[in-house]
């Protein structure tokens, strides 16, 4: 074993005791006093990206300094709600572990096939929702402070639970040449609005039938975008923002052809 392993199980309370401290209306930190949820939610999505930037890069050391990030928000809005008596960070422990043994029964109930899971896990989550929302659609509780793109495949993939979905590739291939049509056809600034969102939704669409993460995909995509162009100011210099368009897509594609595996 390392000699800086932890053989004890992993204890968050120090974390805790650090932010109750912070918060501590006497001798915390005045900014940490002065938050509330909606003005740590912020940062709390960010951290969740570069959680995710981490893993994109396969940065492990940056992972885990971004998981300690992103731990601290759950401590910080778990310390808010309890000091203003909603809850305690050992309530949100203690939920979402009895949440993750309900979820699961295949592993630590009735002992249905493994394999049987996700269909399982997915018809508790319904079954939840339906005990205590008052909202009873199949669309209900999916947040809306989700990145669109993924918003829009996790409202697709509700609906399609219900059978309301193409049958195949076809008909949303086609959906898109649709709605890329009406985008041409569009006459003010508004239908531009509407008819882009309705092709963003059906490419969305089509990349859930093609099991893409749309999200993943669309960062993938801007990453080597930044790459070449970053390539081809390299290549220019200075001269850069003055060359002409014709100039800067010869270097595109010479930026491209770096970056193309032979």
């Amino acid at each position: 074993m390392p000699s800086n392993a932890h053989p004890s199980p992993a204890d968050i309370m120090p974390l805790a005791k650090v932010m109750a401290r912070l918060r501590d209306p006497d001798t915390g930190c005045p900014w940490d006093i002065e938050q509330d949820f909606s003005t740590i939610a912020p940062y709390t999505i960010e951290e969740a990206y570069e959680v995710a930037d981490a893993i994109e890069r396969d940065d492990m050391a940056a992972l885990r300094d971004e998981l300690g990030d992103l731990l601290l928000q759950v401590v910080f809005h778990s310390r808010i709600a309890e000091q203003a008596g909603y809850f305690t960070l050992q309530d949100v422990i203690d939920g979402i572990t009895e949440k993750m043994i309900r979820r699961h029964p295949h592993i630590f109930g009735d002992g249905v096939a493994r394999e049987d899971g996700h269909g399982r896990w997915e018809d508790i989550k319904a079954a939840e929702r339906a005990g205590k929302d008052a909202d009873q659609s199949a669309l209900a509780g999916v947040a809306k402070a989700l990145p669109a793109l993924l918003r829009a495949e996790k409202i697709q993939k509700r609906a399609a639970r219900t059978g309301f979905d193409w049958p195949d590739i076809q008909g949303v291939v086609a959906k898109i040449e649709e709605e890329l049509q009406e985008v041409h056809e569009a006459a003010s600034p508004d239908e531009h609005h509407e008819e882009i969102g309705d092709l963003l939704f059906s490419v969305v669409n089509l990349a859930r039938h093609w099991k893409v993460d749309a999200e993943a995909a669309l960062r993938t995509a801007t990453a080597k975008f930044e790459k070449r162009f970053r390539t081809m100011e390299d290549i220019a210099g200075e001269a850069f923002p003055g060359l002409s368009l014709e100039d800067k897509e010869a270097l595109w594609k010479q930026a491209k052809r770096r970056q193309t595996p032979d």
